[in-house]
């Protein structure tokens, strides 16, 4: 769904999955800071809006989700998965509850497939799911922002700023209020900053939660049921995940980022030495420099010198191994 906001000056269109909005307005750095300063917006109306309704709505998703949602106070944010049987990771969303709905924003293109589950899981609970892409789009607003939120729009707020479920026919006009744009190159080079993994991007067919540090904010280790906690309980109790989650300081006389999916190797074995993981999110930080996360194996030692391809990274822990 391609955004109205395209139309903004300096706006240069993000491909792949970003695609539909905006990857900057003409200065990457500029925007990034913005952000950090706590203004400006985000235009994340490519993203998938799944609103479900009805009494039994947040005892059935508790059912589902790898979060307590049962008792989940309106308002309150909050981060949930869907696992395989296996435990890996299928589904990743942003939640929140207004008292009649609970809202919930998922990756581009990802909402057909969650909403096919949630009704295959529906039997006699009485609730209601729908896709509301068409007529909802999200827009982010940073952390310490004062930008004015409509009346009656849905938020949620979290650490890193505030979501908003806004109208999608009033998504060009919120923009002329809320401040400068940012694209959505700088909203990621901040979110690799804060180590927030994200789903396709950090996660591939055999992700489990613990690899990326989702327990805690998205895994509920004390809940009732649901698909794949066995996995989860098991890497818990027992043992530990295959990989971690990394976060890498790159080479900054490099001119070109490592893409994702770049071999990591260790520096001292060189060019031919044996794969040890992957980058998964590169990016320029107006304070940091090139950046990146990455998943490497758990027995990599949390201070060896890395290559990414060709290029020279440092690890920081973000997931102990």
């Amino acid at each position: 769904m391609k955004s109205p906001l395209l139309t903004l000056p300096g706006a240069v269109p993000a491909e792949g999955v970003d695609e539909g909005v905006a990857a900057h307005y003409g200065d990457l750095f500029r925007e990034q800071r913005a952000l950090a300063d706590g203004t400006g917006f985000v235009d994340l109306s490519h993203r998938g809006v799944v609103a479900v309704t009805g009494e039994d709505r947040l005892t059935w998703l508790h059912l589902l989700l790898t979060q307590h949602v049962s008792d989940l106070p309106a308002g309150q944010a909050t981060e949930a998965l869907i696992l395989s049987a296996n435990g890996h990771i299928e589904h990743a969303l942003y939640l929140v509850d207004d008292g009649t709905t609970v809202w919930a924003h998922v990756e581009p293109g990802t909402q057909e497939a969650l909403i096919a589950y949630l009704e295959s899981m529906k039997f006699f609970y009485r609730v209601e799911v729908a896709d509301r892409t068409a007529d909802i789009a999200v827009v982010h607003l940073p952390a310490g922002s004062i930008a004015p939120v409509p009346d009656g729009v849905v938020v949620r707020e979290t650490p890193h700023g505030r979501d908003l479920f806004l109208p999608r026919a009033d998504l060009e006009a919120y923009a002329e209020q809320a401040g400068p744009p940012a694209g959505i190159l700088a909203y990621e080079a901040l979110r690799v900053e804060q180590y927030r993994p994200r789903l396709g991007f950090e996660t591939d067919h055999r992700t489990i939660p613990h690899e990326l540090g989702w327990i805690g904010s998205a895994v509920h280790l004390q809940k009732g049921c649901y698909r794949g906690q066995e996995t989860v309980a098991r890497v818990q109790n027992l043992g530990k995940p295959p990989r971690r989650l990394v976060f890498l300081h790159l080479d900054g006389s490099e001119v070109h980022l490592p893409v994702a999916g770049t071999e990591l190797r260790l520096a001292d074995d060189g060019p031919d030495g044996r794969k040890v993981g992957f980058v998964t999110t590169s990016a320029r930080h107006h304070e940091l420099g090139p950046v990146a996360l990455a998943l490497v194996k758990r027995n990599v030692a949390v201070d060896a010198p890395l290559v990414a391809g060709d290029t020279a990274a440092a690890q920081e822990v973000v997931v102990e191994p």
